[in-house]
């Protein structure tokens, strides 16, 4: 039951974000797609992917519109990444393992790295 309830969550969670923040089909494709990778590069579970691929494709369109946006700067962005970050970490940390929860750790400071340094080329 408890399975159930967290996954229904996760999936309501997703359906809100994408009421709430609606977007093309091409970067809604893009944003599982870039959700995958990730998941890829934590070598996850069947089960991990069912419980992070929502989480995942729900932060990266968040991430994606920080990093355009030329009109914050590097601390603002690095502060705002970092919020989303911190939201979804608790959950994170419950499904990964230290080993994988690391490799996210170093996979959302790149994100930030990304972020800021695509802002001074601008």
């Amino acid at each position: 039951m408890k399975k159930h309830t967290h996954l229904g969550i996760s999936a309501l969670s997703v359906a809100i974000f994408a009421l709430l923040a609606p977007a093309s089909f091409g970067q809604k494709a893009d944003a599982m797609s870039k959700a995958q990778a990730i998941a890829q590069q934590l070598s996850l579970t069947p089960q991990q992917k069912e419980k992070i691929l929502p989480i995942l494709a729900a932060e990266v369109p968040k991430a994606r519109a920080i990093k355009n946006d030329n009109s914050l700067s590097n601390v603002q962005k690095m502060q705002q990444l970092r919020a989303i970050h911190q939201q979804t970490d608790p959950q994170m940390k419950a499904i990964l393992s230290p080993e994988q929860y690391k490799k996210l750790q170093e996979i959302r400071l790149q994100t930030i790295r990304d972020a800021t340094q695509a802002h001074m080329r601008h």
